[in-house]
């Protein structure tokens, strides 16, 4: 079934679901979840298949590679010329000049007029929730001085100039201004560059009006492979920056992965996901919408629930084939929980934590009774929700912590997005004639067996008879 329907692209194919007796146009049969995947711990095969289910990797397509290697090759080439080609092929709209690619800051301050007053105090509250969690975050230069007054310390400086990629094709996505600008700007970053799709030569209003608020510096309608391209090596009217961060699709994804090293990058992301862990006392009917929250993202996000209770994994089970219909999205949805979605049966909490730090997932809902002890017990997820109060899509929007999370069981090694990765570290050393004679000795020792002579020697001429 899950394969026809990937078929079945433009055409409706009628096929006998294994849940449902009628015939049905597979693309309207969203009555039925019977294919969502089950498992249970106690199954001598449950790790095979929870080690299929997490099994995601994101190939390289030698097609999109192919395509991005010619626009980055186009751009390094021949600059903004190839800005407006692009711009004209992909967001069919023919700016008469590279400069007329750029938004002033005053229209963006007109959007922020323009949009709904609630729209406008909401990402306002918003924006300060980000900015207030963002400056806790910052780190501060510091140093100490041994007994025979040499100093060593570390220096933390801001970024110069930072890329934002703002999505902009199928959606608007004025949260996602918000979650990277105004770390950025905590940071210290004196000039921060947002670039965004606008198909048709339209621009949402309230992705403007979040730049307005966020205080990005400068606004380019642009988007895809190109606008990385422009972002990290420069063009006539796109000033190249040192990182790109945001979000963005299979092409804007792969030419991030290839301009990295020229530039600094936040991620490489995969699909959403959502773990919930719950003890079973929670409303089934909200747990059911939270798995959903990130299913309706794409086919590809990844929703599971983990809990003891196997009666209430059924309760569950009966209010996503309730609640599923009522969804404007209910096709992804379906798609993404039979795809990529499971329910987990395990023994105990224990074992629930166990699953979790396996999982390593970008969201994590703690749905039980003393959250805050659970918490202390999880090691790797990018963001920990705690309580049945504690929806996930509040840390979307704006509870303060960043929704630039780590996917994929990166969360192993990798953290949010925080004002920490707009700002770089530089050493400080500074040796008192007695530390050079002291530091010196050591140094040419380890020089001469290693056997760099000159290495020793510049130790060796500072060393005190």
């Amino acid at each position: 079934v899950r394969l026809l329907e990937r078929i079945a692209s433009a055409t409706f194919y009628t096929v006998r679901c294994r849940g449902c007796d009628p015939l049905l146009p597979i693309r309207l049969c969203i009555q039925c979840m019977s294919e969502i995947t089950r498992l249970n711990t106690q199954d001598a095969d449950f790790q095979t298949g929870l080690d299929r289910l997490l099994d995601w990797e994101q190939a390289a397509d030698p097609r999109v590679e192919a395509v991005v290697r010619e626009v980055i090759a186009a751009i390094r080439e021949r600059g903004d010329a190839a800005l407006l080609d692009y711009t004209a092929r992909f967001d069919r709209w023919t700016p008469d000049s590279a400069a007329a690619l750029e938004y002033s800051l005053d229209s963006c301050r007109q959007a922020l007029d323009r949009i709904d007053a609630q729209q406008a105090e909401a990402l306002q509250q918003s924006a300060e929730r980000v900015r207030a969690y963002a400056e806790h975050q910052k780190l501060e230069s510091w140093s100490y001085t041994e007994v025979d007054g040499t100093l060593l310390g570390q220096q933390v400086m801001p970024m110069d100039r930072v890329g934002l990629y703002v999505p902009g094709g199928k959606a608007a996505y004025p949260s996602s201004v918000l979650m990277n600008a105004i770390p950025a700007k905590v940071a210290g970053v004196a000039d921060l560059i947002m670039v965004v799709p606008c198909p048709d030569g339209v621009v949402n209003d309230m992705v403007l009006a979040a730049a307005s608020i966020a205080g990005v510096d400068r606004v380019f309608a642009i988007g895809g492979a190109q606008a990385v391209a422009a972002l990290a090596y420069g063009t006539e009217t796109i000033p190249p920056v040192d990182k790109i961060v945001g979000p963005g699709n299979a092409y804007v994804a792969t030419a991030k992965r290839m301009v990295f090293g020229k530039v600094g990058i936040d991620m490489i992301a995969g699909p959403s996901e959502i773990l919930v862990v719950c003890d079973g006392q929670t409303d089934p009917d909200w747990i059911a919408v939270d798995l959903f929250s990130q299913a309706e993202h794409d086919e590809d996000a990844q929703s599971i629930l983990v809990s003891p209770d196997g009666e209430f994994l059924e309760r569950v089970m009966q209010s996503i084939t309730r609640l599923l219909p009522e969804m404007p999205r209910a096709e992804i949805i379906r798609a993404s929980l039979q795809g990529q979605g499971a329910l987990i049966q395990v023994r105990d909490m224990d074992e629930a934590i166990a699953i979790a730090n396996q999982i390593a997932p970008e969201h994590l809902e703690l749905s039980v009774a003393d959250p805050e002890a659970v918490a202390r017990k999880i090691r790797h997820a990018g963001a920990i929700f705690m309580g049945r109060y504690t929806a996930e899509v509040l840390g979307d929007y704006c509870a303060g912590p960043n929704h630039v999370l780590p996917t994929s069981r990166t969360a192993r090694f990798s953290s949010p997005l925080g004002v920490y990765d707009f700002q770089k570290r530089s050493s400080l050393i500074h040796c008192s004639a007695e530390g050079a004679s002291t530091l010196g000795k050591t140094a040419a020792i380890l020089a001469h067996g290693e056997g760099l002579t000159a290495h020793a020697r510049s130790a060796e001429v500072r060393i005190k008879d």
